[in-house]
């Protein structure tokens, strides 16, 4: 060390020192009043003497009453570590008038002190009760509820503008959009065909196979032919159409609207000053009113079929004495029935479809999330309201 400072003496450069640093102090003095006396604060009040003014403190406090008098004038340097010790060992209330008994201090280090007096003064927050099992479960089932609730009530709200929208675009010619129309139809209606014509074949090869071996055992196997055409004509030939297009034109709605909000896109369409139902949601509810029925009637066509196949291979039932059948015992109200459920389950899902595209946020998984949103509603609706139009024919008895 001598001989380093000897170097930068030579050098010109005067050594290195380090600043000293006096850890604080606390001094408690009589005075002549024996129920008061002086406490003087000195030295540096830092982080760096933290554990040794924790000592100090942790004697003297035992101490110090409220008739003591405080001296700060001996007092150091000032961080909040040492601000904390000293509020803890004077109190918040003493500390809130400093500039009635502490004049001389600077304003800095009032203002240190009041801050860290008020941080520290504030009242511990209140633990959360604990809970049960259950009633956490029924907590959960209390914001499910409401949250269902409120999405009915925004489904709802969605539909009246847009059929506000739609009454007010059908009498202005001019504000058709065919090219977005005959798009949609292509998207949602004819590129299904093939799906649900399938599926519904097979469907109504099962539901043959599947009466013909109940049936089999009263020796009524003629009447799968009134089972096939009740069910599809009734039910299965909207109800899968229906369920097929949720999933599959719901779902790509929602992505459509979602991914052009997250691009920012729908706001570049209201500040051109168009309307977004009438650009977006208008083209796909109207294709998907076109194209349901279309779909539910190929979806009967081809249950039928399956059925009728079912019936020629496995229960010698000939395809003449199949349509036989169905022109003598099939009246034509249950294919009004199922065919007029058509338009109001597409209506639901397509408004459905866009109205998740719409609530969807900026982000790729608030996307995914309401595209799966959109289908499970979409299904649920159908579902639900073809169960209350089964029980309301019932009872009307048709």
């Amino acid at each position: 060390m001598a001989s380093a400072a000897l170097c930068y003496q030579q050098n010109g450069i005067p050594p290195l020192t380090h600043p000293t640093s006096l850890p604080g102090s606390l001094q408690r003095q009589p005075t002549q009043d024996a129920r008061a006396a002086t406490l003087s604060v000195g030295g540096d009040w830092t982080l760096q003497h933290y554990a040794t003014l924790r000592r100090e403190i942790e004697r003297t406090r035992r101490q110090v009453t409220e008739t003591d008098r405080i001296e700060l004038g001996a007092l150091g340097k000032l961080d909040t570590a040492g601000a904390g010790l000293l509020v803890e060992l004077i109190g918040p209330a003493r500390v809130a008038r400093l500039s009635d008994w502490a004049p001389q201090l600077p304003a800095e280090r009032r203002a240190l002190l009041t801050t860290v007096a008020a941080a520290l003064d504030q009242p511990e927050a209140e633990q959360a009760p604990e809970t049960n099992g259950l009633a956490d479960v029924l907590a959960h089932v209390g914001r499910t509820v409401s949250g269902v609730w409120n999405q009915q009530r925004t489904l709802l709200g969605f539909i009246g503008l847009t059929l506000q929208t739609l009454f007010t675009v059908i009498l202005n010619p001019r504000r058709w959009r065919i090219t977005a129309l005959v798009v949609h139809i292509e998207q949602t209606g004819l590129d299904a065909i093939p799906i649900v014509a399938l599926l519904t074949f097979l469907v109504g090869a099962v539901v043959a196979f599947l009466g013909a071996t109940v049936l089999a055992d009263f020796g009524a196997t003629i009447y799968t032919v009134n089972l096939v055409a009740f069910s599809f004509l009734r039910e299965f030939g909207v109800l899968l159409a229906a369920i097929l297009l949720a999933g599959r034109t719901a779902s790509a709605f929602a992505a459509q609207i979602g991914a052009m909000k997250s691009n920012e896109e729908i706001d570049a369409i209201r500040t051109l000053g168009l309307s977004p139902i009438e650009l977006l949601v208008l083209p796909r509810v109207l294709a998907m009113l076109i194209t349901l029925p279309i779909l539910t009637f190929i979806g009967i066509l081809s249950g039928i079929v399956g059925g009728l196949v079912v019936c020629s291979l496995a229960l010698d039932i000939s395809p003449a004495m199949f349509f036989t059948i169905l022109q003598r015992d099939i009246p034509l109200n249950h294919f009004l029935v199922g065919i007029g459920k058509a338009p109001v389950f597409a209506f639901l899902i397509a408004v459905i479809g866009c109205l998740e595209g719409f609530k969807a946020s900026g982000s790729a998984q608030s996307v995914g999330e309401h595209t799966t949103s959109s289908v499970v509603q979409s299904i649920f609706m159908v579902i639900l309201l073809d169960a209350i139009a089964a029980l309301f024919f019932m009872e009307m008895g048709w």
